[in-house]
């Protein structure tokens, strides 16, 4: 792990210990320093990409695919289909890469999806509906792929994030938690650790989007005072690219929760996502995040994102150069890489801004799992959360 900021003089510096230690070195110190202004900010979003995905396993097999993975699922079940069909290996996947004109050694699967999509506007009929069931399936994969969680597979991580990011003073503005990830890390560790997510959706059992759901709160009213307190454990869950269990209600345009649906709405890894980020109910998501980062004392903390999505790259470093107030750490393991010259753009933006003298910007190089633990955890463990652990320990055997 390394950090890089105005306190590490435009250099990368190495975090050492535990955060826990009496004696940090300057690297745990700075990490420590940033990541305590960032959770007692008066505003605070993040912004949660696939890096906070990769670390939920089970029977210490990683869970979440990454986009190489994809891609391979997708030529298994390409195989699949040649010898369901009695067809030479690879006949469907060659037929695929024909079709969208992709050189045989393509291995991006959102370019290999761009070029498909692209080339079913431009093909003859029958060609352009053998390019679509290509595509329907490459879709069907990531589908399946993405929908991995299970009540049996452990989130401590997450739930200790949230623990950390999401319990906040009746004083600041509720957490805004945004993610581009299809699956439902963040609202199965929520559910475990009895936090509320306004996510869009109505309670209930029949829970229909509306943005409207977005300005309500939740508070806890006694029977024997008149007032009421806002509940402790709540954030806002801003699902950039749709989730899978969303589903678009035939004959209208409502969007309902269907855990377990076969159709869920997504924006799948192509060119168009961009365009489809800007349709309902995506629209609506961007809006509040675009908004959002340009409120003064605001603090956006992104972790796991690799600043590979335009639409969303793009309003961040927007914000940068037109917010005096607004304040952004960047985690993600390859940040040193990713940010060198050369590398990706809007991150070399930040670290010559860093570097530059720019005190709002910090950048650190670390997985989710490890910077979690360095996140201080300033507001004190509540009785239902002591609760709801002990509930959770009702049967498990001591060792």
């Amino acid at each position: 792990m390394k950090i890089r900021s105005v306190q590490t003089s435009s250099a990368w510096v190495e975090i050492k210990e535990d955060p826990d230690a009496t004696t940090p070195d300057p690297g745990a110190s700075d990490a420590r320093r940033v990541l305590a202004s960032a959770v007692r900010s008066q505003h605070l979003a993040i912004l949660a990409g696939l890096g906070t995905s990769l670390c939920v396993s089970k029977d210490s097999k990683r869970l979440a695919p990454t986009m190489p993975d994809l891609l391979k699922k997708a030529k298994e079940r390409f195989t699949e289909i040649d010898k369901s069909t009695d067809k030479p290996e690879g006949h469907h996947w060659a037929d695929f890469e024909k079709l969208a004109n992709l050189p045989s050694d393509s291995e991006d699967l959102e370019y290999i999806m761009s070029r498909a999509t692209v080339a079913a506007g431009f093909l003859a009929e029958g060609e352009a509906k053998r390019i679509e069931t290509y595509l329907t399936e490459a879709e069907g994969v990531i589908r399946k792929a993405v929908d991995f969680m299970s009540d049996d597979v452990e989130l401590t991580v997450h739930e200790s994030f949230l623990r950390r990011v999401a319990r906040r003073s009746a004083r600041r503005s509720r957490t805004k938690l945004f993610t581009t990830n299809y699956d439902l890390c963040f609202e199965m560790a929520a559910r475990r650790s009895g936090f509320v997510v306004i996510d869009g959706f109505a309670f209930g059992n029949d829970a229909r989007f509306d943005s409207a759901q977005f300005s309500y709160d939740v508070v806890r009213r006694s029977v024997s005072e008149e007032r009421s307190d806002y509940i402790e454990n709540l954030f806002h869950l801003h699902k950039l690219h749709g989730s899978v269990d969303w589903e678009r209600l035939e004959g209208n345009s409502f969007i309902a929760k269907r855990p377990g649906t076969l159709k869920p709405l997504l924006i799948y890894p192509r060119s168009d996502k961009y365009e489809l980020a800007f349709s309902q109910p995506y629209i609506e998501m961007m809006g509040v995040f675009q908004s959002f980062i340009r409120v003064p004392s605001t603090t956006l903390l992104v972790i796991g994102f690799g600043f590979n999505d335009k639409h969303i790259a793009e309003p961040i470093l927007a914000a940068i150069r037109g917010n005096l107030g607004l304040d952004i750490m960047v985690i993600s393991p390859d940040l040193e890489a990713a940010s060198a010259h050369g590398g990706n753009k809007y991150l070399g933006e930040l670290l010559q801004l860093a570097d530059g003298g720019d005190g709002r910007i910090a950048l650190i190089a670390a997985k989710f799992e490890e910077i979690v633990k360095f996140i201080p955890d300033v507001v004190s463990e509540t009785e239902l959360e002591r609760h709801n652990q002990r509930l959770r320990n009702l049967g498990k055997t001591n060792v």
